[in-house]
């Protein structure tokens, strides 16, 4: 599956410059329409360390209302989390009636970073395929919207990007030696991801892979997908989409001024 993904797709930045306005825009009004209507969302972000899951995530919540959006990163379970049923604090984490909820990272670390490194017995990462479908299935039996990505890099682009990382001294304490130990272990991931994919892709809970070696099309991507699904779940509730100049000169023009303050890098999370 992976091995088929076209990892040289790219987007001029110019592009998409062009675009992010409108594109941050019909988010937005996308956001308010879905909590008018009590719509509640999942946005769940996978993928390589250094494929630019972070810059993605704040360039996608950048002009959404705080309100409406809640962001959550996901590290490792706490002691007394390690007391309950492994999915019991992504429950607490499920979105409101209206509300969206984006995770970096998931409960699909069971299936992957904890399957890999083998800090969970093999009977316990084969048994969350079967809780994460149903997990997953209750909540879009409710209602949720549930969207999935994967943000996949080669492991050359990867190492280029831990690099350029540790070569800049205010970043360089990112990556670290499990870093590193992850990326020697890239063919496992690799066929932990492909399994991952195969077994937890549904009608209501379908995975996006996101060529990311271009930060800017991966970007785009993200948002009209996102885009997409909100609109198709609101029907008639959508707001309708209309070109709005001067609304998307003034957001160009604030983007700039953001962007001039501080850089983006490539080699972002």
């Amino acid at each position: 599956m992976l091995e088929n993904v076209n990892l040289k797709r790219k987007l001029l930045r110019e592009e998409y410059e062009r675009i992010l306005p409108r594109l941050q825009r019909r988010l937005y009004d996308l956001e308010k329409a879905c909590w008018d209507n009590r719509v509640p969302s999942v946005v769940v972000f996978e993928g390589w360390d250094a494929s630019g899951k972070g810059t993605t995530i704040a360039t996608l919540t950048q002009r959404l209302d705080p309100r409406g959006f809640k962001l959550y990163p996901i590290t490792a379970p706490r002691t007394y989390e390690q007391q309950r049923p492994w999915l019991w604090r992504f429950w607490l984490k499920t979105p409101n009636r209206g509300e969206m909820v984006i995770f970096d990272h998931s409960w699909y670390g069971r299936v992957l970073e904890e399957r890999v490194e083998e800090t969970v017995p093999e009977k316990a990462w084969r048994e969350a395929y079967r809780d994460i479908l149903e997990f997953e299935r209750m909540l879009a039996d409710d209602g949720t919207v549930i969207l999935k990505f994967f943000l996949h890099i080669s492991k050359k682009e990867q190492r280029k990007r831990f690099k350029q990382i540790e070569k800049d001294p205010l970043e360089s304490w990112r990556i670290t030696a499990d870093d590193w130990t992850r990326h020697k272990k890239y063919k496992e991931y690799l066929a932990a991801t492909e399994e991952m994919l195969e077994l937890t892709e549904s009608e209501y809970a379908p995975w996006t892979i996101v060529e990311a070696t271009s930060r800017w099309y991966a970007r785009k991507r993200v948002f009209e997908t996102i885009i997409a699904a909100l609109e198709k779940r609101l029907g008639p509730s959508a707001p309708p989409r209309a070109e709005r100049a001067e609304a998307a000169g003034k957001d160009a023009d604030l983007r700039a001024a953001m962007e001039s303050l501080g850089g983006e890098r490539e080699g972002d999370r």
